[in-house]
């Protein structure tokens, strides 16, 4: 990738983070371009959306502040620091489910 491509892409990437609408909007900003910076961080925020949504639903079933509180925190360190990747234009996949995302979600952004 090329330090023009990712201050190209940095603005949609950052965006991508932002409620699911903000990932959406990148999405379809990013389909003219193909901005290859943009298409990664719009994979990593789609699967952690979608992860939060998922997961969300089966923690609110526990009725436990605990376990509320761990998920919101760990999801929230996970969201940071793809947003902080993004602004450093930096194309690390967030912890322990980045690689999966790009894997399932490979053919989007292409």
């Amino acid at each position: 990738m090329t330090e023009n491509e990712i201050k190209d892409g940095k603005p949609l990437a950052i965006l991508a983070y932002f409620p699911i609408f903000g990932t959406l909007i990148a999405f379809f900003l990013n389909a003219d371009k193909k901005n290859n910076f943009t298409s990664f961080h719009i994979r990593q925020a789609l699967g952690l959306w979608l992860l939060q949504f998922a997961l969300g639903y089966v923690v609110g079933g526990f009725d436990s502040w605990m376990i509320s509180t761990s998920f919101w925190v760990f999801f929230g360190i996970l969201l940071i620091y793809g947003v902080l990747n993004a602004i450093a234009g930096k194309c690390n996949p967030v912890p322990l489910i980045g690689e999966f995302f790009q894997k399932i979600f490979k053919t989007l952004g292409q």
